[in-house]
């Protein structure tokens, strides 16, 4: 295992920027193996206001997201690459299962797992904790594409 990843080093691996980065540090990184995406969900998200007003709920797609940029963080590093040099691709999800709804001031966790690495395509499972609790499960893919 090695140190936390802070902001600053994710904000070098992913090609992501407000409002749309969904991963603020990440922890547990083991090469080619697992990493855990962090986040702290405040009240000023952008999506908030929308959905739903009186009773603020983050959106699933957002969680899958969020799940997907932690791998993506774990594929950078793995693959030892940037967004510079080239560009992972979300590619699907399955098994997806949503659990519990996600609010304002609680803090994700997103375990995420390598299950194949082959030919630059990732196959991960994930799950999204939110204040400890299962919010969401899911199985998803990406891939890198060197930039052209």
């Amino acid at each position: 295992m090695s140190d936390r990843i802070e902001s600053a080093e994710i904000q070098t691996l992913l090609p992501h920027r407000y409002p749309f980065l969904l991963v603020d540090a990440a922890e547990d990184y083991v090469k080619g193996e697992s990493i855990t995406g962090i986040k702290g969900v405040t009240f000023n998200e952008p999506f908030f206001p929308g959905h739903f007003p009186g009773n603020p709920v983050m959106p699933g797609v957002l969680m899958i997201e969020a799940m997907g940029q932690t791998g993506a963080v774990l594929m950078y590093k793995t693959l030892g690459a940037s967004a510079a040099d080239a560009t992972i691709f979300f590619m699907g999800a399955d098994k997806v299962k949503f659990r519990a709804p996600v609010r304002p001031g609680m803090q994700l966790r997103m375990p995420v797992k390598v299950n194949v690495a082959r030919h630059g395509v990732f196959k991960f499972s994930g799950e999204v904790y939110a204040d400890g609790v299962k919010a969401v499960q899911a199985e998803f893919a990406a891939k890198a594409i060197e930039n052209s």
